[in-house]
C-alpha cells in the first residue's frame, strides 16, 4: 500500500449520502465490464446538491465533461460522510474517478465498510474538522504510516485517527485478498 497519497483535495460538507455520490441511474452500468466500470467514475458526486460542492469559482463538475476521472485524489468531508443506502457502488465511484483516500470527521458505517471490503480506497478520520481548514484544490500529502495531512497550500499540518483493525485488510486490497492472503478461501 502507497503510505503517501499526495495531490488536491475536494472538499464536501456534511451528510453526503451514497444517492449523491452515485446517483441511481448510473447503476445501470456494470462494475465487472471494464469498459463500463469506468462510467462510476464520470459520475462521480453527481448528485451532490450545487450548494454542497467543494468546487472553485469556474468549474462545473466534479469530473469535466467527457472524462473518467477528476484531477483531484483526496476527499475531504464533514460529519455522516457515506450516509443513506448501502450502496457499494459509492466507493467504487470515487476509486475509479481517481480519488485514492476520504477523509471525514466520521462515517456512515456501510460506506465506511464498503470502501474497506472492497478495497476501493482508504477511509480516514480526522481529529478536527478538516472541511473548515482545506479548500477545494488545495494541494495535500495525506502520510498513512504517520497518521497525518499536511496541507503543503496552507502550511498546515493536520492529525488523522489510527485505522486500527481495517489496516491489514485495506493494506491486502479488500476483504477477499485479506481473506485468502490468511488462509481463510482457497
Amino acid at each position: 500500500m502507497q503510505q503517501i497519497i499526495s495531490g488536491k483535495a475536494y472538499v464536501l460538507g456534511d451528510n453526503v449520502d451514497t444517492d449523491q455520490i452515485i446517483p441511481a441511474q448510473y447503476l445501470s452500468f456494470n462494475p465487472a465490464i471494464a469498459a463500463e466500470r469506468k462510467y462510476f467514475g464520470m459520475y462521480a458526486n453527481s448528485g451532490v446538491p450545487e450548494g454542497q460542492q467543494g468546487l472553485p469559482a469556474g468549474t462545473t463538475r466534479f469530473v469535466p465533461e467527457g472524462a473518467f476521472t477528476s484531477e483531484y485524489t483526496v476527499i475531504v468531508g464533514g460529519k455522516n460522510f457515506g450516509c443513506g443506502s448501502s450502496r457499494e457502488h459509492a466507493p467504487l465511484a470515487y476509486a475509479e474517478a481517481g480519488i485514492k483516500c476520504v477523509i471525514a470527521e466520521f462515517y456512515a458505517r456501510i460506506f465506511f465498510r464498503n470502501s474497506v471490503n472492497g478495497g476501493y480506497l482508504v477511509p480516514l478520520e480526522s481529529v478536527e474538522r478538516l472541511v473548515d481548514k482545506i479548500r477545494t484544490g488545495d494541494e495535500v500529502e495525506v502520510h498513512l504510516d504517520e497518521q497525518y495531512v499536511l496541507n503543503k497550500t496552507r502550511g498546515e499540518r493536520y492529525e488523522l485517527r489510527p485505522l486500527g483493525d481495517v489496516l491489514p485488510i485495506i493494506e491486502a486490497g479488500g476483504i477477499f485478498e485479506y481473506a485468502k492472503r490468511a488462509g481463510m478461501l482457497k
